[in-house]
């Protein structure tokens, strides 16, 4: 919604300026302009990314119209989904937790969280270092060095949309120029032909110019900034993931745990710690009633 109200008040007032000045709409609209900038700019990104990193941006941009990051129920229930595991680590057999981890598709645990479950990467993720705390060989420190680099390497796979879509946008004035390069060679061809048709024509390849500008710095600038905010707030969870499990290998209990994992929330979207302890007793009152 916010990207739309902000489409509207730019195109509103460039528009509303160009005809307050004297200008006229109808000579902005030039059809075959749009065509060679938003040809050339769609060609250069399919030659330049991989269909993954093409299909990915799609799926950024609708992201960024939904404004798609995680919510306070995404926060409760990563919590609540670690504070159980912890629990289960702590009390039960490794055979019971491994059966939680090792197809949590049919874990009652996981099934309790179905934002947790839903989102294939992060349960991977839980599982994996779930996982590596059973053996009970690897030092705390090791552990937060390799869960380091792995969120690395999702965040910079996550922002290769952003990274793509930010080449074109730092392209499309480039482009525009091309197209009103190719519009003054149109022009030239009409020195014969009287001034106002060829002024016509000159303010045709001019309008290259201006659209090339206007999409780069307002339109495909912008919504890369918005995948990459999306991007960087979903990739939070992982943290939160990391600081948890680190703190609970340190020794503290999973209630002092989650709060590990809490404080790294941002201040605006972080629940209430009455919240997280609401939404960890619910959820152990349903595992008990599971089990």
């Amino acid at each position: 919604m916010g990207i739309l109200i902000g489409f509207v008040v730019t195109l509103g007032c460039v528009l509303g300026g160009f005809m307050a000045m004297g200008g006229h709409v109808q000579v902005l609209v030039q059809p075959w302009e749009v065509v060679i900038i938003c040809g050339a700019a769609l060609g250069t990104f399919l030659v330049a990314n991989p269909m993954k990193v093409v299909k990915d941006a799609g799926r950024g941009i609708i992201e960024a119209f939904q404004q798609a990051v995680p919510k306070e129920r995404d926060y409760l229930e990563t919590l609540g989904v670690l504070h159980s595991l912890m629990r289960e680590l702590k009390t039960k057999s490794r055979s019971e937790v491994e059966a939680h981890i090792d197809n949590p598709e049919e874990s009652a645990i996981f099934q309790a969280f179905p934002t947790v479950l839903k989102n294939q990467d992060l349960t991977n993720f839980i599982c994996d270092y779930c996982r590596i705390i059973i053996i009970g060989n690897a030092r705390p420190h090791e552990i937060e060095a390799l869960m380091d680099e792995e969120i690395r390497t999702i965040r910079a796979d996550k922002l290769k949309p952003y990274h793509a879509l930010s080449a074109v946008g730092d392209g499309l004035p480039a482009i525009g120029i091309v197209a009103a390069v190719l519009g003054v060679v149109k022009a030239m061809g009409a020195l014969d032909q009287s001034p106002e048709i060829l002024g016509g024509l000159i303010g045709a390849a001019l309008v290259g110019t201006f659209l090339g500008i206007f999409l780069s710095y307002c339109v495909v600038g912008p919504i890369a900034a918005k995948i990459k905010m999306v991007r960087d707030k979903k990739n939070r969870l992982y943290v939160i993931v990391k600081q948890t499990l680190l703190a609970y290998m340190n020794g503290s209990l999973p209630q002092v745990a989650i709060e590990f994992g809490r404080k790294t929330i941002s201040s605006h979207d972080r629940p209430s710690i009455d919240a997280v302890e609401q939404s960890t007793m619910n959820a152990g009152s349903s595992d008990r009633k599971a089990a």
